[in-house]
């Protein structure tokens, strides 16, 4: 490796205190797993003014129609999906083919669950996505890659960007080519791994990390909590029924019982429910309300 590119691949450098980890014993193996593990959420800090940039960015794309959509290739693209698959039960926004949020990466859907590892080499791939889902300037891509430059993912915000969407780039390497070419550039760095090259691991969980605090906030941001609470969520099994329920009855300041019997009325919709219970509304004056306040409980109740 010259000396010209070794600043820029601290994911591919060794990590010292990790270089005869094969011949320790078990519990001073995972010590050390443990302890690099510690230093993740101290660089995710040091980013957060980026962090914060990106969610305001994210959110007006998405107050104004648009859509947040990851493209990554490996672990990171993983980790894409899974943040956008778990954004419709936790915050009830559109999925399918009107997905609010979404998950691109490389090799498809073959590629969750086997590596496909020279799909990350693939431009014309990113390209066709970009047409599949037309892509424009309403919406807010993100660019995931621990190495940052991964042809698929580096096409994506390069084409994007062309297009006019807000494009933002993740990775753990500084002045990657993935940071430079995105509007805005969330460079955490969290230094070699316990096993050289394994981005998996802090790479993985810094961006794992940076994913829930994106969507999280943005959602946050568009009314879609009343406080800390979950209040768009879908009751899709008991646990969310029961979650739901205490939800309904802590806001409106009921039973669980009554809470129980109010959501069946408004069809099981959390939002409905309460601000019907607060001011005494039939479900469908509710919703007529919550729509006048674009949805959100909190400005009603102020």
């Amino acid at each position: 490796m010259s000396k010209e590119i070794q600043p820029a691949l601290i994911t591919e450098s060794e990590n010292p205190a990790s270089q005869n980890i094969d011949l320790m014993p078990t519990l001073e193996i995972v010590s050390i797993i443990n302890n690099e593990d510690k230093k993740v959420a101290l660089a995710v800090e040091k980013v957060l003014p980026e962090i914060a940039q990106a969610v305001d960015g994210i959110t007006e794309r998405l107050k104004h129609g648009g859509r947040l959509i990851y493209f990554g290739a490996g672990t990171s693209g993983r980790l894409g999906v899974l943040d956008a698959s778990e954004c419709p039960p936790t915050f009830n926004v559109p999925k399918g083919k009107d997905a609010l949020v979404i998950g691109c990466i490389a090799g498809g859907e073959a590629a969750l669950i086997n590596s496909i590892e020279d799909s990350e080499d693939r431009a014309t791939e990113a390209e066709d996505k970009i047409k599949e889902l037309n892509i424009s300037s309403k919406d807010a891509v993100v660019g995931i890659s621990a190495n940052g430059s991964p042809i698929y993912v580096l096409t994506a915000i390069r084409k994007t960007r062309e297009l006019g969407a807000l494009t933002i780039g993740i990775s753990c390497n500084p002045s990657s080519p993935l940071i430079t070419e995105s509007e805005i550039g969330i460079s955490v760095i969290v230094g070699s791994e316990v096993i050289t090259g394994s981005s998996r691991m802090k790479a993985g969980t810094a961006q794992k990390m940076i994913l829930n605090i994106l969507t999280t906030s943005t959602m946050i941001k568009l009314g879609k909590t009343y406080g800390n609470l979950m209040v768009d969520l879908q009751p899709l099994n008991k646990k969310l029924i029961v979650r739901q329920r205490r939800i309904v009855a802590k806001v409106g300041n009921v039973s669980e019982e009554v809470a129980e019997q109010k959501l069946v009325e408004c069809n099981r919709e959390t939002k409905t429910a309460i601000v019907s219970l607060l001011y005494n509304l039939s479900p469908s004056a509710a919703r007529k309300k919550l729509a006048e306040h674009g949805g959100v409980i909190r400005k009603i109740i102020q």
